[in-house]
Order: structure tokens, then sequence, then C-alpha cells
């Protein structure tokens, strides 16, 4: 099955389109796009720049796809946005290319939901089995783990990191890193415990969720020594939970931002 182009789309000379393609109409499609076996532009979708979309991912009207990086005087042409497979770009979605700064390339994982308005940034690398609710924004630079969930009009500061597993809640500001698996909000964002329904849901026992939070309290809420260091010493206590050492991990990396840390009271942890 060739690629199927409504008469009023335009498709430029260089553009690579998989068998079962489907671009509706008024679509504007660039030179140096690769669009994989299976993608659906429904209508009023630009994709430009050294951009590939993943097979059967779905683009909804007015998405903009692999505009330069916002940065003033930004001169990187040759900088790239790479979509996973089985995404859903719903309207008015916008991603940007890499910079030539920021290593030139911006990735999205597969199996994402980015609802109207979601912007992710120049450079950003997001995971797979993402959701983004309404007119959530991406600074710059920033990671967002496998499984991250945001609330409408969240917006995560430039080279922000959050964590696999965590929720991040509505109109909250993310300008430190978020542990993985936490629950996050706030105007200037806290940590308010652990995701539990997310833990849930991903099938952990009742055994590794208690660990969790037992880590979880000793290293946000422990007496003696710093963070890190209760970090290293919830490593030792639980060796055996794999998602205590995610989070340790998580935690002692080298990073650009300081680290979310819990409320002073109240939360569930």
């Amino acid at each position: 099955m060739s690629a199927r182009v409504h008469p009023s789309a335009l498709v430029e000379t260089g553009a690579r389109l998989a068998d079962s393609v489907e671009i509706g109409p008024f679509c504007h499609v660039g030179p140096q796009v690769t669009l994989d076996e299976g993608v659906r532009l429904i209508s009023h979708v630009s994709i430009a720049g050294v951009t590939r979309v993943g097979a059967r991912t779905v683009v909804h009207p007015g998405a903009a796809l692999g505009g330069e990086g916002q940065i003033r005087g930004n001169d990187f042409p040759e900088g790239r946005l790479e979509i996973g497979a089985d995404c859903v770009l719903r309207e008015m979605v916008s991603m940007n290319v890499g910079s030539r700064k920021g290593g030139g390339i911006t990735t999205v994982g597969a199996r994402g939901y980015f609802m109207a308005n979601a912007h992710v940034g120049h450079d950003c690398h997001v995971g797979e089995d993402v959701t983004f609710a309404n007119s959530v924004a991406l600074g710059g630079h920033s990671i967002i783990a496998d499984g991250v969930i945001f609330g409408g009009l969240a917006a995560v500061q430039q080279f922000c990191r959050v964590g696999k597993g965590a929720m991040v809640g509505g109109l909250t500001g993310v300008n430190r890193d978020v542990i993985p698996y936490a629950m996050a909000f706030g105007d200037h964002v806290e940590l308010a415990g652990l995701n539990l329904i997310g833990l849930k849901r991903r099938g952990l026992s009742r055994e590794a969720i208690n660990a969790m939070r037992g880590a979880f309290r000793a290293i946000f809420y422990g007496k003696g020594g710093d963070i890190p260091s209760r970090a290293r010493e919830a490593r030792a206590r639980w060796p055996d939970v794999a998602q205590v050492g995610e989070i340790v991990d998580f935690i002692l990396a080298d990073a650009k931002q300081p680290l979310c840390t819990a409320r002073r009271r109240g939360g569930e942890a």
C-alpha cells in the first residue's frame, strides 16, 4: 500500500514516505523529513527540519514539528528531531530540533501521548510511555524518563530532569530535579511523596512499595548527614529493591539543577 497524499498537501522533493503513510489536507512536509510506515497527518500539520516520525504515530491538526530551537541567534540547520512509534500528538503540539550547543538532537520515545498545545523544546530527551496533558511545556535540554505523567499547564525549566514513573501535578513549575516514582506539586516544585497509584499499576509488590516508602522517608526526612549520604545508606538497607537503587542513582548523578526535596510536613510518603 503506497502513501496517500491529499491533493492540497505539499510534500517537498526529498521527503521519504513509507508505505501506508496518510497525509491529509493542507499539510506541509519538508525535504528532510522521514515518515515511517502507518504515520497519519490528519490535516494542517507542518513538519520541517531533519525530522523522523515513528511508525503509526498520529499527528492532529495544527501541530508543528521540527522547527528550529527557540534560541536567539540559533544557526544550526543540522539539528534533528526523532519521534518514536505509536505516539499521539494532539492539536497544536510543537517539538523543536536540537541545537549546536545541546548535542544537535531532540528525542521523543515510543507510545507518548501529548495533549493539545504541549511543547518539547530543543535538545530535550523524552522517554517512552509518557503523558503530557494540555499546554505542558519543556524548556530546552530537559530530560524526561519513561512513564512520566504531567498535569495540565506544568512547565519544566531548562536542564531539569524528571525521573521514571514520576507524576507532576497541573500548574507545577519544575525548577529542580524530580526523583523517580515521586509525586511533585507546587508553584515551586516540592515532593509530596511517592506515586503510589502508579507503582501499583506497575505491578510492584506490597513489599517493594513499602521498601520504597521507607527509603523515601529515610532520604528526605532522616536525621544526620545530607541527602546523598542518606541515599547511600538507603541503598545499603534495601539492596534488593531495584526501584530504591534507581532513586539513589538519580540523586547521586551529575546534574545541572538542584534536587527537588520533600515538603516539610504533610504528603504521603
